[in-house]
Parts: structure tokens; sequence; C-alpha cells
């Protein structure tokens, strides 16, 4: 085709220079934007300034790209066709997504697009799509910009945001089609709800696969009863399941997969005509999310149990874990680090269990923290080094299980955080009500933060404050000088090559899906035995039951299950427990004075006949060889609960320290594993026994007794080659 032949299809062409000017075929073009002119070789150059591609342009005109090139013989055999080719045709430099060419990709009317509110205008050079997100009144929340049909060779994005918009659900205002139908289809992104609204499907679209926010979408959707989410087959449909399982809609959420296409818009554009049957057949064959859920919970389990069968199995987890820890090179306190590992675990309670770890600057307790945490998956656990007054009534990360662990306790900024951390440790939740600015004006909204949540931080501080101090459990670090020569002598060793944690963060995964219900049977005998010395005993008898029931349910493989199904704590649960706290509570409750600050004061009486004006913290601290910092730790402790006395009131002079109150007896606050044997074995044999399993419950027999070879205790089949709750031998016959 010749130059003349190709401008007599066009309209309104005009000379311009050394070419032509014409509207462009391929949009609804008011101003002409195509130039045309003639190559020396005689071929036909064309260029779309709203952006247009040549083979739409050309397509538009009932031709071919073949047809550019002028019949004059200079193309022989073998040459590739001009399709094939582009480098020798004139194309747009610029990006631009039209209308028009919007309306073709997706098979859409242009008059359907432009009813539901899509349009068309330059985005900075080039022509894009405008889609506007709505809110429930129509008015424009956000507006999106489509500025690529596709994405381009360097994989530039498609879409851009108006500058101030936020992003929300698309389709908000249409939503009552779904109530009235009860259902609505959840999809990403526009191009599929423009599908589906054009074959009159109820649809929202989320902005991105990774883009949805229970606080800010979930309310929109209440009262449908039914919302089918469909699952695109790449790490899109990975995020959406990603959030979908810690979101509040879960329960009314069916999964659609479309098979061979990629989304809703392809299934369309494959065969207009067959779309309604094709998105029915899919319809019918959703997945409940519950049942879906269910089904990969399974598979989860099965494959960390084979992963860390071995370790669950293991008798005494918590000693297995300090001698894997102790290889790896750590040189901090081991029962700080089974500690905070069992705090780690109780996130699979109700009651979690929150702890503070204490300490002088430099002493370990992050490395502690850090440690242990290694043992752990990230999904265990959500760590800050700290955080805004409101940070935890905004943030989007969930914390229910969880462990939040913030790494100084002075990260917590403001009362307001303060406040929320302790009804989140409390309540189990966050109910802040607060206002905000919306198009419509001041609105109010509550922000919920579901729980529970296990607290872990450190800090340098003696006490916390008050309201802190008495939920949170806390251990201190060690600072002696044999402590340090360890952590020295650790750390000009050889580095030992790092384990594999896989069966540990394996066995987390496990117990995630595993029995979290506990039974403690001798319960009511260790509250009895415990003397009610402080009203805080009240919420520390709490935290202890709870970190019995930790322990057991990371043993439930080797313990036993009543009727109902719930692993029944052992007296060595008990035990374990007591070992590790017992001087935490005490100390806690001021019923025992740790060793560490009666080696202070011992040291302040000593040096008093030498120094009757008062003794000085550096005196002290060379009299116990500490250094200064530590030392003026325990000096704090000692005088806030008054055993000591600083006769100096003046600020920046040297302490002068005295010998105040006595010092009393320690009390013993638990009582010892033997007082609660007896219990343990008669509620456990007069309840029953069922055995253990992979988090499945068999039942057995109670007949056919057997009898301890140490004690003669009766015991049963279930219990045979395990161990007797009354003596706790672990040879049985």
């Amino acid at each position: 085709m010749n130059i003349a032949t190709f401008l007599d299809r066009l309209d309104n062409v005009h000379r311009n220079g050394s070419g032509w000017t014409a509207r462009c075929p391929a949009h609804d073009d008011d101003a002409p934007s195509l130039s045309i002119n003639e190559g020396d070789d005689g071929r036909v150059l064309v260029h779309c300034h709203a952006g247009c591609d040549t083979v739409a342009i050309v397509a538009a005109m009932g031709l071919t790209m073949r047809d550019l090139f002028a019949q004059n013989g200079t193309r022989g055999e073998g040459v590739p066709d001009p399709i094939n080719n582009f480098a020798t045709l004139q194309q747009s430099s610029s990006a631009g997504c039209t209308l028009d060419a919007y309306a073709g990709a997706k098979m859409l009317p242009l008059d359907f697009l432009k009813s539901v509110g899509v349009s068309e205008m330059h985005y900075i050079t080039a022509p894009a799509v405008r889609i506007p997100y709505r809110d429930t009144s129509g008015v424009d929340a956000a507006v999106q910009f489509r500025v690529r049909l596709t994405k381009g060779e360097n994989g530039e994005d498609r879409f851009k945001w108006k500058s101030g918009s936020k992003t929300c659900l698309y389709g908000q205002w249409r939503l009552d089609h779904a109530r009235e139908t009860g259902y609505v289809w959840l999809v990403e992104g526009a191009s599929d709800c423009h599908t589906l609204w054009f074959h009159g499907e109820p649809a929202v679209g989320i902005p991105g696969a990774g883009d949805w926010k229970d606080a800010r979408d979930a309310s929109h959707l209440v009262g449908i009863d039914r919302i089918f989410v469909v699952i695109e087959p790449d790490a899109g449909g990975d995020n959406v399941l990603s959030w979908l399982s810690k979101s509040s809609i879960r329960d009314r959420v069916h999964i659609v997969r479309l098979d061979r296409h990629q989304d809703v818009s392809e299934l369309h554009v494959a065969d207009p005509d067959q779309f309604d049957h094709w998105l029915n057949a899919a319809r019918d064959a959703a997945t409940s999310y519950t049942n879906l859920e269910l089904a990969m919970a399974n598979d989860e389990r099965d494959t960390a149990w084979a992963l860390c069968r071995d370790l669950a199995t293991q008798p005494y987890i918590l000693d297995t874990f300090a001698a894997s820890l102790t290889a790896t090179g750590f040189a901090g306190s081991t029962r700080a680090a089974k500690i905070v590992f069992l705090a780690m675990v109780s996130r699979l309670l109700d009651r979690p269990v929150s702890a503070v770890i204490k300490g002088p600057s430099s002493a370990g307790k992050s490395y502690v923290v850090e440690r242990t945490t290694r043992y752990f998956p990230e999904s265990s656990y959500y760590a800050l080094t700290a955080m805004s007054d409101r940070a935890l009534a905004y943030d989007d990360e969930p914390v229910s299980h969880r462990v939040l662990i913030l790494y100084e306790a002075a990260g917590i900024s403001g009362e307001t955080a303060t406040y929320m951390v302790r009804s989140l440790l409390s309540e189990g939740e966050i109910r802040y009500l607060t206002v905000e600015k919306t198009s419509d004006g001041l609105r109010k909204r509550l922000i919920h933060r579901q729980g529970p949540t296990a607290l872990l931080m450190t800090t340098t501080a003696v006490l916390l404050h008050p309201e802190n101090e008495t939920r949170l459990l806390s251990i201190p670090v060690d600072d002696t000088r044999e402590q340090t020569r360890q952590v020295m002598a650790a750390l000009a060793a050889p580095r030992t090559a790092l384990q594999d944690l896989t069966p540990w963060h394996a066995l987390q995964v496990w117990l995630d899906h595993s029995s979290s219900q506990v039974v403690i049977p001798f319960a009511p005998t260790l509250a009895a035995a415990m003397p009610p010395v402080a009203v805080r005993l009240r919420r520390d008898l709490g935290a202890l039951l709870s970190l019995i029931r930790t322990h057991a349910i990371l043993h439930q493989f080797s313990r036993e299950r009543d009727s109902d199904n719930q692993i029944v704590a052992t007296v060595e649960d008990y035990s374990v427990v007591r070992d590790l706290v017992v001087d935490l509570m005490s100390e806690g409750l001021e019923a025992t004075v740790p060793p560490t600050i009666r080696e202070t004061v011992a040291a302040v009486a000593a040096l008093l006949p030498s120094a009757p004006g008062g003794v000085s913290i550096m005196q002290t601290a060379k009299h116990l060889k500490l250094d200064k910092s530590a030392t003026s730790r325990r000096v704090s402790s000692a005088v806030e609960r008054g055993y000591l006395a600083n006769l100096e009131d003046r600020k920046g002079k040297p302490s002068r320290l005295v010998v105040a109150e006595p010092m009393p007896d320690d009390l013993a606050i638990l009582p010892e594993p033997e007082c609660l044997r007896e219990c343990c074995s008669v509620a456990v044999l007069s309840e029953g026994i069922r055995t253990p399993s992979l988090g499945h419950v068999t039942s057995t027999t109670n007949a056919d007794p057997m009898y301890c070879i140490e004690c003669g205790a009766p015991l049963y089949v279930s219990q045979a080659g395990g161990r007797c709750q009354t003596c706790l031998t672990r040879t049985t016959t």
C-alpha cells in the first residue's frame, strides 16, 4: 500500500511539514493526534501521540502490518514479516493506556465502563484510564490511574495513585446489591470487578493482593453471609491466603480457583459467552475457608511432626534446649533462657506468661532473648526496639497468641502506651475508641486489637511501673565476676558451627496445631500449701499455673490425657517450673531476700566500722569485686526494700550507706514437689487415663494394673514403660 491509499482511509487529514496528521482510528480522537510519514523505501510510518500501539491503529483501519510496506518488490523471500520486526516501525516512546484500549483488552463495552465511573485522562504526558475508588456515599476516596495496559519490558508498574489517595475497597458504593443477594465476590483490583459487574455479579476489589486491612475493610462486608474469594495462582494468591488466616471475615469466606485462568477477567476474555457457565461451576466447587484451613493445618502439623518427632518425644525438652544453646557458644544464664523459652511457648494459652529481664547495661539481657528466639519461627513473636504512644492501637501486625518483644522497657513511650500494654496483658485485648477525620466529617472509630499476648521486655531499671511490675515475672541477669569471666571466655573462643534449628521451629508449628488444654489435678493442693502473705499472690499463682500448663503442653507427647482429652499435668511439670522460679516468686513477694542483696548488705555492714559516716558505692564495689554499675543496682534494690539507707540527701555527692531494717528469714512460698505427688496420683488414676499420640486421643482400658518396681504403686497399661506418678521413677514394670 502506498501513502496515498493509506491516507484515504483516515479522517481529518492535514498536511504537516513533510508528513500528515489525522484522527487516530484506534481511540476516540477529537483532535488529530496521528502523525503519518513516508519512509525512504516507501514504507508508511505512523505514530499516535496519545499512545496507541501501531498494531491497534492498523487493525482499526482493517489493515495488517504487512500493508504498511510498499509493494515495490523490495521485500524478497525470507524477509521477516514486519509484525515481528517492530524496530523498523515508528512506535510510541511514552507509556499510556486509553479507555478504548482498556475496553478492547477486557472485552467490555465502552459505555458500560463509563457508566461505572471509569474515564480517560492524561497522566503527566500520556493517556491513562482513571478509576475512582468511591466510599459508601459515592464520594471519591482514592483515584487510581492505569498508565499501561500491560507490564512494560522492564516490569514498570501499570498503576499510579492520585496524590493524597487513601486506598480502600473498590466498589463500596455498590454493596447494597451484595446484601440483597446474600453474597459478594472479593477479587484483586478493579478490572475483575468491572467484569463481574458487567455480568450482574456483586463484587468488591482489594487494591492489591496484600492490601487488606481488617480494621478498614471488614466492616463493609458485615451482613453478607457468603464471601467468594478468588485465589489467583501466583504469589498474590498466597498473600490473600495469608491475611485471610488472620481476618475476621474468614468464617464466611469460600475459596474459588479458576483452574487454567489467572483471574476473572481472563476467564471472561477466553469466551464471554461461556463466562456465566464457567463462573457458576467455579462457585459450586468453592471450598469454605474453614475446611481449607483445617486441611492446611493438618498438612502443616503432619509435616512439622515428621521434623520434630525426635525432639517432641524427649523427656526433658528444656534441658535439651539448654544443651543446644550451650553448644552454640552461649555464655549467658541457661536458667534465664529456659524461663524465656517457657514464656514464649505460653503464647498458646489463654493467659500467657509475661516476663522482664533485668540487669545492668551490657549484662547480656537482650542477648538472652535474641539467642532464645532463634529457636522459634518468626510467626511466634513480634520484636520491636521501641514504639510510639499509640502504636499498639494502630499497628496492623497480629499479636494474638504471639509474644510481643520489646528489647528495652524504656521503648514504651508515654502513659497511653503503658496503659495499652497493661490492657493487652490483663484483658487479653485492646479496645481503643478514637475520632478520625473523614469525608463526612469527624467520626468515631473503635480499634480492637485481639490477644491474648505475652510480653517480653528487658530493662536496666530495678523496678518498673508498679502496675506493670506485678504483671511480669522478673528475671535477673547474673552480674557476678564468675559470669563475666564465662562471657569473656565465650567471646574469645573459636566460632562454633551454626546448629540446624529446623526441628525446633517445627516443634513450635506442631504445638500450634496441637492441644493446649491442660488440667492440673494438684492445683487446689498447691494453692492451699502456699502461705497467703501478699495480695500479689493472687496474680502470681496464676502465672505459676500457666507455666506448669506450658511445660505440660511442651511435653504433651509423654503426658496422659483425661476423659475430656485434656493434657494431665504431672508433679514433674511443677517440679521443673518450681526449680526455675521459686526464688524469683519469693523475691517478688519479698518473702525471701536474694543472695545478691544479702551479700551487698553484709558488705556495707563490714565496711561501716571504718566508715562511720556511711559507706560509698565505690567502697562497696571494691569490697564485692564488682563494677560500679552492678553494685549501684544492688544498692538501689536494697534501699528499695529498706535494708539499706542513704544518709546523703544532696545530689551529686557520694552515697553514705548504712544498714537499716534487719533482713527477714526466708519464707518458703512454694511447697516441695513431694507434698503434691500423692494428690496427683490419686486424681489421675481416679479419672481414667488415655495414651498420648500425635495430637489425637486414643482410649485405653484402666484394667490390668501393673506396679512400680520402686514404690509398688499401681500403674496402668498406658503408663507402662513411662514414669510412676507417685515416686516419679522413670523405670516401671
